[in-house]
């Protein structure tokens, strides 16, 4: 079957490899939506943490079973995503519920290979339903439930101004969830076509732009003076990070979805004095998984709307540094493999 490789940063190569065969307590999943994602681009650029070469990226992913075993409820031919974040289920995290964070984690397209070819083997507790959802829906379930997840860490609720720095997909689905949850939404970025899109496509009243905007004044106004309760980083930029913690409310709490190779530097005194909450937010849980859907389907989110461009399998090698260069316009970009 046709694969591609990410051999070193900056270098893809189509491959041919064997056809997964069917084992204990796993589905094979006939791959029919690739969606590409902050990661994905990160391990091209040779930026992503805990990554290692050569690599199959690929964890946005929507498809058909075409074997399963152990899957109770599931059947051939059914349309499915799957939480692609295999957990060990014996260590403190996975005994305490955090799966999402277990210390032995394997994640889909990043410590293991990925979905970016036409048939791949998953753990059959792994297994999502699609709902009758599009494979196009499907394939965006994963990226929305990172930013659902980050809401839910943060216990955002309709008291809240939340402030999301990132108007990429993962900053889109939080601002969209963080509407949901009832909270007033600030979106921050540097490119003003995604800050568009956010007041346009998302109803977003309130943006401000990193470089052309005096963001503590704008911030300060949108809030009446009390800044932001409740701060999301969702670009995984070491500057973006330490600066956006001058902008959070005095007992607010700030969230990083982003991820960053580097160390967080802040003035200690004026975090203490908001008696101010950091947290870390990573990957998501089935229940997240579940709400995403569920939110999809009473038609509160519109996941498609984000996508920007699309290309078959066989053209991602010649697309996808195009889809590095901000010109490109690019908010998703999905691969259909057919």
């Amino acid at each position: 079957m046709n694969t591609l490789v990410c051999t070193t940063p900056g270098q893809f190569d189509y491959a041919q490899i064997s056809r997964p065969t069917l084992q204990s307590d796993h589905t094979i999943i006939r791959i029919r939506r690739i969606g590409i994602c902050g990661t994905d681009l990160h391990a091209y650029e040779g930026t992503q943490p805990f990554f290692n070469y050569p690599r199959i990226l690929g964890h946005e992913l929507a498809g058909e079973i075409v074997e399963t075993h152990g899957a109770e409820g599931f059947e051939v031919g059914e349309s499915v995503t799957f939480i692609p974040y295999f957990n060990c289920g014996k260590c403190v995290a996975c005994r305490n519920g955090k799966p999402n964070c277990c210390t032995d984690i394997k994640v889909f397209g990043v410590h293991i290979d990925g979905g970016m070819t036409e048939y791949v083997s998953v753990p059959s507790y792994s297994l999502v339903h699609g709902n009758g959802l599009s494979f196009d829906e499907l394939a965006l379930v994963e990226p929305l439930a990172i930013g659902a997840h980050g809401i839910r860490r943060a216990a955002v609720s309709s008291n809240d101004t939340v402030l999301v720095v990132g108007a990429g997909p993962i900053g889109l689905g939080t601002m969209e969830f963080a509407r949901i949850a009832g909270a007033t939404v600030i979106a921050m970025d540097i490119n003003e076509d995604r800050l568009k899109f956010c007041r346009e496509k998302l109803g977003v009243s309130h943006t401000v732009n990193a470089l052309t905007d005096n963001v503590h004044q704008k911030l300060a106004e949108f809030t009446n003076g009390d800044m932001p309760t409740v701060i999301i980083d969702a670009t995984g930029n070491q500057r973006a990070i330490n600066n956006a913690f001058q902008y959070l409310a005095h007992g607010g709490t700030y969230a990083l979805i982003g991820l960053q190779k580097g160390e967080i530097s802040f003035v200690h005194p004026e975090f203490h004095k908001r008696e101010a909450t950091l947290m870390s937010s990573r990957n998501a849980t089935r229940e997240d998984f579940e709400h995403v859907i569920s939110s999809m389907k009473a038609g509160f989110i519109d996941p498609t709307t984000y996508i920007t461009h699309r290309v078959a399998f066989g053209d991602v090698k010649a697309n996808f540094e195009n889809w590095l260069n901000p010109d490109f316009g690019v908010i998703k970009a999905m691969v259909e493999v057919l």
